[in-house]
């Protein structure tokens, strides 16, 4: 009797086949998209909404300590090292599942819209079996899976793969504190800078306007003949200097304002005011012998405790690659289940051992051991001459900073007398013939060494926040974005004042706790 064709049968080659095209199609339909000058603006108004709406405005004056709280938590690129430390954590969390056993679940289904007819032969003679084809499984049917395996070489791949990972978190580590330590002493020094902004800009203006005021006068004189042609010119160039001068002392100042607010992730336009510390604003010369500071440098440098994680990655490697040289043993056992009709047993267990190796590793063993042997010396020699570099360092700083002082005591005194030279020249002004000139001098030269004073104080902070970074010091703060602004400040202010009589800090033991920091 003749079977009637079953309808269904080509629907499934013909939907595979509808969606092989589909797939194909869209693959081949993606072209590159570039950006839209719209989107770029859209992205950015985006990214600077949300920067200045996570940036308190500002409630006050503007201290140096609430200056580098305000960078420790709100400036971008110290955030973004605070995101790399915890991106780093969060692939530590991943490496730690690798060291699991692979728990597997599938499910398989099998359709065709043939039987599966096959003929046997008998083993003995060849000859075709008289017995007719013979069908051992349905049209359809659902195959089901549910295991576990085990690799040990896997697993130690794995254990050391975990490990090596959590020795770069502890490197993310060392780099969030080098960027803090980086922060705090650009923020030092471009607030010292800010500082000298505030106080000369007003009689900056005030100047430029009386030495305009006084060139118009002296191009009058000269075109109506009241002095001689040369001296008038001799007083015209001397006016035209001091209003060179001012004009770019006042362009300088105006950029270390900017520099500042952007440091602290404030509008660029936005005004406010900086309070300067009272007080003598000398620091005291390091009392530390330099063999101290070296013992610190080499505890606490950031770049030389990462060159020392780093040599433990490398040997981690060497184990690794001396692992993989060995053979593969795998452990399963899973349960099973078929629909198949045909069969007897429709579910059951199973469970194996495998052991694998390519002997090929026989040959290359020792080339690998000597090229991980290398890496690890490699790591060790970069770690030497770091440790070198800090101790260099160290001295460099610390001529640096003792140079930085004198060079502000000697600023401060050429200040001081420039400052009396200016009383003088105003008190007798309207008596000598070229007394404005004089005055207008004498004030020049007073705003200069005023600004060159600030300089000089702002390179002496920036050479002790150098020193500071080399040794490795910074404030002991548990998560910064979890402390508040207030507190912050106030540990900062703490540790600016420890730092300024450069008292002795205990050895600083940098830990992953800040990358938890969301």
């Amino acid at each position: 009797m003749t079977r009637t064709p079953e309808p269904r049968k080509h629907r499934l080659p013909l939907i595979s086949a509808l969606l092989a095209t589909v797939a194909l199609g869209s693959g081949c339909a993606i072209t590159p998209k570039p950006l839209g000058s719209e989107d770029v603006r859209q992205a950015a108004s985006a990214d600077t909404s949300r920067s200045r709406a996570e940036t308190p405005a500002l409630a006050g004056p503007l201290t140096l300590s609430e200056a580098v709280a305000r960078g420790l938590k709100y400036n971008l690129e110290h955030r973004m090292r605070l995101m790399e430390q915890t991106y780093s954590l969060g692939q530590l969390d991943v490496a730690r599942f690798d060291l699991l056993p692979r728990l597997t679940a599938g499910a398989e289904y099998n359709s065709r819209d043939r039987y599966n007819v096959a003929r046997a032969v008998d083993s003995v003679t060849g000859q075709p079996s008289l017995a007719n084809p013979y069908i051992s499984s349905d049209k359809s049917h659902t195959m089901t899976e549910f295991g576990i395996a085990w690799n040990v070489l896997d697993f130690g791949l794995s254990y050391y793969n975990a490990t090596q990972q959590a020795d770069r978190v502890l490197i993310a580590t060392e780099r969030r504190r080098k960027a803090t330590h980086q922060l705090i002493q650009t923020i030092r020094a471009t607030y010292w800078r800010a500082v000298s902004a505030q106080k000369l800009r007003s009689e900056v203006r005030e100047t430029l306007v009386e030495a305009e005021d006084a060139l118009k006068k002296a191009e009058t004189l000269e075109a109506e003949r009241l002095k001689s042609p040369s001296e008038a010119l001799r007083y015209q160039r001397a006016l035209l200097e001091n209003l060179r001068t001012l004009e770019s002392v006042e362009q300088e100042l105006s950029l270390a304002r900017v520099e500042l607010a952007g440091l602290l992730n404030l509008p660029p336009g936005e005004e406010y005011t900086l309070v300067e510390p009272a007080g003598d604003l000398g620091m005291n010369a390091v009392a530390v012998p330099a063999e101290r500071l070296e013992e610190i440098a080499i505890g606490n440098n950031a770049d030389l405790r990462e060159q020392h994680y780093n040599v433990r990655i490398a040997a981690a490697e060497t184990r690794k690659s001396l692992l993989k040289l060995l053979p593969g043993v795998s452990f399963n056992y899973g349960y099973r289940g078929d629909t198949n009709s045909y069969l007897i047993n429709n579910d059951w267990r199973e469970g194996g051992v495998r052991v694998s190796w390519n002997l090929f590793n026989l040959l290359s063993a020792p080339a690998v051991q000597d090229l991980a042997e290398k890496g690890e010396q490699l790591t060790e020699f970069r770690r030497m001459a770091v440790q070198m570099a800090v101790v260099t360092q160290v001295h460099l700083a610390l001529h640096q900073f003792e140079g930085a002082r004198l060079q502000f005591r000697r600023a401060d005194n050429i200040w001081g007398v420039d400052n009396r030279m200016l009383k003088l020249a105003t008190a007798t002004a309207s008596a000598e013939k070229d007394g404005r000139l004089y005055q207008i001098s004498s004030r020049t030269a007073a705003i200069l060494s005023l600004l060159r004073r600030y300089q000089a104080l702002s390179n002496m902070h920036a050479a002790s926040g150098k020193l500071q970074t080399t040794l490795g010091l910074e404030p002991n703060v548990g998560s910064i974005s979890e402390t508040s602004l207030e507190e912050l400040t106030r540990v900062m202010e703490e540790s600016l004042r420890n730092w300024q009589d450069f008292k002795q800090p205990e050895t600083v033991a940098a830990g992953p706790q800040e990358g938890a920091t969301k």
